[in-house]
């Protein structure tokens, strides 16, 4: 089932307090590192339409997820969309015996300390964040998503188009 928020939760580092992100804020700061160790962050790909997937291995909805996330990734590419799926806290040891069994193309990054997940409130996996051009946050999708269902589509290609839901 496609579950649709506006709004995403964090935790002021720190404190207790709990901050909604609202659509127009902007997209807490957060690092990520590939795997030949560059830091990237979602500065680093400016004026694109940017998917955030948090992910882990052990997460069969993650795994079941991949596939049609990988499709959608691949038929919006030139329409300047990019996919990063962020792994959450694992090895590269495990994200290589992942890969062993569901080889994928889409860049794997490691939140090696779980900071990236944290800074943007992921409590469940998968959680899916849409970036806009501008840097900020569209919307976000938490559990599985069949990106190849005919709602999702929908919503992807509306986000491609007005930059918005």
């Amino acid at each position: 089932m496609l579950g649709l928020a506006v709004g995403l939760v964090y935790v002021v580092s720190g404190t207790l307090e709990q901050h909604i992100i609202q659509i127009g804020d902007k997209s807490p700061a957060f690092a990520v590192v590939t795997e030949s160790g560059k830091k990237l962050s979602p500065e680093s790909f400016g004026g694109k339409l940017l998917i955030v997937n948090f992910w882990a291995s052990w997460c069969e909805p993650c795994r079941t997820e991949m596939p049609s996330l990988e499709l959608m990734a691949e038929r919006h590419a030139r329409d300047g969309l990019r996919v990063w799926t962020v792994n959450h806290k694992e090895t590269a040891a495990a994200i290589d015996r992942f890969l062993a069994l569901m080889p994928i193309g889409l860049p794997i990054l490691r939140d090696a300390d779980g900071a990236a997940s944290r800074a943007w409130g992921v409590r469940m996996f998968p959680t899916t964040v849409f970036i806009g051009r501008d840097g900020q946050p569209l919307c976000t999708w938490t559990g599985e998503v069949d990106w190849q269902a005919p709602a999702a589509r929908q919503q992807v290609q509306q986000l491609l188009r007005h930059g918005r839901l």
